[in-house]
């Protein structure tokens, strides 16, 4: 789904009040915890986050689950490992209602995308 917002203020507010918002509020909370210096704005009427032009992570809610971009997952070390039990492609994890993001392991990825992003590595498509 694509959602008119000029600010992430504006976008979290277009949001209904269900589960694929507490899920995109999840994630968003694990991207801004471990990297307060990202910056969050809009790209292609969804959430993104990275420095500049540099974009690292975007963050969408679509209609059956909450989309998390980014760039190339095989180039993060042990990324099968930690996104066991999650729907994925190239560059997209698709997380669905059942998922239980605190018991998965979508955060330590995050983590794991932004130490490769910090220390200068690609992370790109």
């Amino acid at each position: 789904m694509q959602y008119d917002a000029k600010t992430p203020k504006e976008y979290i507010e277009l949001l209904d009040d269900d589960w694929r918002k507490e899920k995109l509020l999840i994630v968003r909370q694990f991207i801004l915890e471990n990297a307060p210096e990202l910056e969050e704005g809009i790209q292609y009427k969804m959430l993104c986050y990275g420095s500049g032009p540099s974009k690292l992570f975007h963050l969408n809610a679509q209609k059956s689950y909450v989309s998390l971009y980014v760039g190339n997952i095989e180039k993060i070390e042990n990324s099968k490992e930690l996104l066991t039990g999650l729907d994925y492609g190239k560059g997209c994890i698709r997380i669905k209602k059942s998922v239980d993001l605190h018991n998965s392991g979508l955060e330590d990825f995050v983590k794991k995308t932004i130490d490769t992003w910090r220390a200068g590595g690609d992370t790109s498509c």
